[in-house]
């Protein structure tokens, strides 16, 4: 069984066939309950959208993709963005980080992060920060793994229907 391999996204974007592959990752997940900041599944146009947004900032250092491939078939998708508000301009937050199911647990969340992070040490970032859902024990653990140190908690933040889940923040300082 061939490993997964990932890659960073470049400015020219992805095919047509890899957004709709991107879209089934994320409505897969987003259907089982996955915390991807969806309630329901995103539309294959929605997605084209963001990879296009993502794909133009590349080059300049204002997002960066990583794609895990097992052949031809997408198995994790995440990124980050540069913070817009001048005073917070050398940071990136990763806004995403997506694993399909059959694919957790064997590296890939781990790959795409570390892909990340050489994105933004390549781009002079300090700090790269994310936020997550407090029942997420294992991307806790992948985060704290890679030296991300939580620095804070919104209790009760995500709302999914009625119920309520806490938000954790964390940071990894590349200054060091």
């Amino acid at each position: 069984m061939p490993a997964h391999r990932v890659d960073l996204l470049s400015y020219e974007g992805l095919a047509e066939h890899d957004v709709q592959q991107v879209t089934s990752l994320l409505g897969r997940l987003v259907d089982g309950g996955a915390a991807l900041g969806w309630v329901a599944a995103p539309t294959t146009a929605e997605i084209g959208e963001l990879v296009e947004r993502l794909a133009a900032g590349i080059e300049s250092g204002e997002t960066a993709v990583a794609i895990a491939r097992r052949g031809d078939e997408i198995a994790g998708f995440a990124f980050w963005a540069r913070y817009t508000r001048p005073t917070f301009r050398p940071h990136v937050d990763i806004e995403k980080v997506a694993v399909a199911p059959e694919a957790q647990g064997r590296g890939v969340g781990k790959g795409l992060m570390e892909a990340l992070i050489h994105a933004a040490r390549h781009h002079g970032t300090e700090v790269v920060t994310l936020d997550l859902r407090g029942d997420n024990k294992a991307a806790i653990g992948l985060y704290e793994s890679l030296g991300f140190t939580r620095y804070g908690r919104l209790p009760d933040f995500v709302a999914v229907g009625q119920e309520r889940f806490d938000t954790l923040l964390y940071s990894l300082d590349l200054r060091r």
